[in-house]
C-alpha cells in the first residue's frame, strides 16, 4: 500500500478526505474561504453515490447534515464563522441527541462579517462554548495541509465512534496553501463502523454500555426511536426528573473523559529541558515552530508544544511539556483565547504570558522569537 504525493490546496485536501472517509452527504451554504470544500464536494459525492446539496442558509445547512446522519450516512457541513454562529443551535441538539457529523470551519478575522479573506483564529472558544449548556466537544486544529487531510478522516472516525460533533478548526492560510500531501490507498483508510442497534427486544435509544455510547438503530430495523433535544432518559423521551437528568448528562459528558486516549493528539519540540514553553496551534504553530528551532541556534532554550486536539484540551500532555519552564508564552491570531485555557491548567508558576495578533495578518517567526527572548531575559 504505497502512499500517492499530490500537490493540493487545503480545502482540495479536506473534501478528499471526507470522501476517502466515507462522507456520502455534504450541505452547505457558500461562505468564504470556506466555499473550495463545497465546490469540490458537489462534483466528487456524486461520483461516489453521494448527495451534495446547496441549502439556503447555514442552520439549514447542519439540520440537512443531522437528517442525513440519522439515516445512517456519514455526513459534513462546513463553514466560516458567521455561519459557525448560526449553527450552534443545532450543533447542540447534536451533541444531545448523540448523531454524528463533521463541521469543518475555516477561520477567518471577525467579528461579524470581519476579514472574509484575511486569516485569524478567533473562533476557538466558539468552537468549545458556543451552543449553551454543557455538551460534548471534540474540536481538531491541523498546522498543515497534510494534516487537514488526516484529521478530516479523524474527525468522521471519532464522530461515528463517540457518536458526536467534531469540528476540524483550521484558518484561510491553510485552507487556500498549496502543499504536497501524501494519500493513502482506499484501503489503508480506517474509519470506524458506527455502533448499530441488534435486533434483540426492549431496545434503548440512549442506554450504553461501559465504553458511554449507546447503538443507534439503523432506519428500517424496525426499532422505536424517539429523537429529542429536551433532557431524555434511556428510552428518549423527555423527562425532568433530577436523578435520570443527572445520569444522562454524566453519561453524555463522560463518554469523552472515557476516550481520551484516542481522542487527544499533541505534537512537542524540545520540550525536555525548556525554559520557555511555546504553546501554539494551527498556522500560528508552523511560525512558532522556526521561531523555537533558531532560538535554539542561538543558544536560547525555547520549546514548543502543539496541541492538535485542542478539545478536550489535552491538559495531563501540557503539564508534561512545562515541567522545566519558567515561563509559558502563547500566541494567537485573536485577542486571547486558547491562552486562557492554558492558563487555568498551568495556574501561577510558571507565568503564562499572551501574545496576539488581530490585525488579519499571520504570526511571524520573528514576533515569537523576540517574545520568548523577552520571556528568558525576565524568567
Amino acid at each position: 500500500m504505497t502512499a500517492r504525493l499530490t500537490a493540493l490546496h487545503g480545502n482540495h485536501a479536506c473534501a478528499l478526505a471526507a470522501v476517502a472517509a466515507g462522507c456520502r452527504f455534504f450541505a452547505g451554504y457558500p461562505i468564504t474561504p470556506s466555499s473550495e470544500i463545497a465546490e469540490h464536494m458537489s462534483h466528487a459525492l456524486p461520483r461516489a453515490g453521494g448527495v451534495f446539496v446547496q441549502m439556503e442558509d447555514e442552520i439549514a445547512s447542519i439540520a440537512a447534515v443531522i437528517g442525513a446522519s440519522l439515516g445512517g450516512m456519514r455526513a459534513m457541513t462546513a463553514t466560516s464563522g458567521p455561519g459557525f454562529s448560526l449553527m450552534q443551535e443545532n450543533i447542540g441538539y447534536a451533541a444531545m441527541t448523540e448523531v454524528p457529523c463533521v463541521v469543518i470551519d475555516v477561520m477567518r478575522g471577525g467579528p461579524s462579517t470581519g476579514m472574509p479573506t484575511r486569516p485569524a483564529q478567533g473562533d476557538v472558544m466558539q468552537a468549545r462554548f458556543g451552543s449553551h449548556g454543557d455538551r460534548p466537544v471534540v474540536a481538531l486544529a491541523p498546522a498543515s495541509v497534510q494534516e487537514i487531510y488526516t484529521e478530516t478522516i479523524r474527525a468522521f472516525d471519532l464522530a461515528e465512534r463517540l457518536r458526536t460533533p467534531v469540528t476540524v478548526l483550521y484558518d484561510q492560510v491553510i485552507a487556500q496553501l498549496l502543499e504536497s500531501v501524501a494519500i493513502p490507498p482506499p484501503e489503508a483508510v480506517k474509519v470506524a463502523a458506527r455502533k448499530w442497534a441488534n435486533g434483540a427486544g426492549g431496545f434503548q435509544p440512549y442506554a450504553a454500555d461501559d465504553d458511554g455510547v449507546p447503538a443507534m438503530a439503523r432506519p428500517g430495523d424496525g426499532h422505536r426511536v424517539h429523537t429529542t433535544g429536551l433532557t431524555h432518559a434511556e428510552s428518549g423521551f423527555p423527562t425532568q426528573s433530577p436523578a435520570v437528568a443527572d445520569r444522562m448528562m454524566r453519561r453524555l459528558l463522560g463518554k469523552i473523559d472515557l476516550h481520551l486516549a484516542g481522542i487527544e493528539k499533541t505534537e512537542t519540540l524540545a520540550t525536555d529541558d525548556a525554559e520557555v514553553l511555546v504553546v501554539a496551534y494551527g498556522i500560528t504553530a508552523r511560525a512558532a515552530r522556526r521561531a523555537v528551532t533558531e532560538l535554539r541556534r542561538d543558544g536560547v532554550k525555547a520549546g514548543l508544544f502543539r496541541p492538535v486536539t485542542v478539545w478536550p484540551f489535552p491538559e495531563r500532555a501540557l503539564l508534561r511539556a512545562a515541567e522545566t519552564a519558567r515561563a509559558v508564552l502563547v500566541p494567537e491570531m485573536n485577542a486571547g483565547q486558547l491562552v486562557l485555557e492554558v492558563q487555568r491548567v498551568i495556574g501561577h508558576a510558571p507565568p503564562v504570558r499572551p501574545l496576539g495578533r488581530i490585525d488579519g495578518e499571520p504570526m511571524t517567526p520573528g514576533e515569537i522569537a523576540a517574545a520568548v527572548r523577552e520571556l528568558a531575559r525576565h524568567a
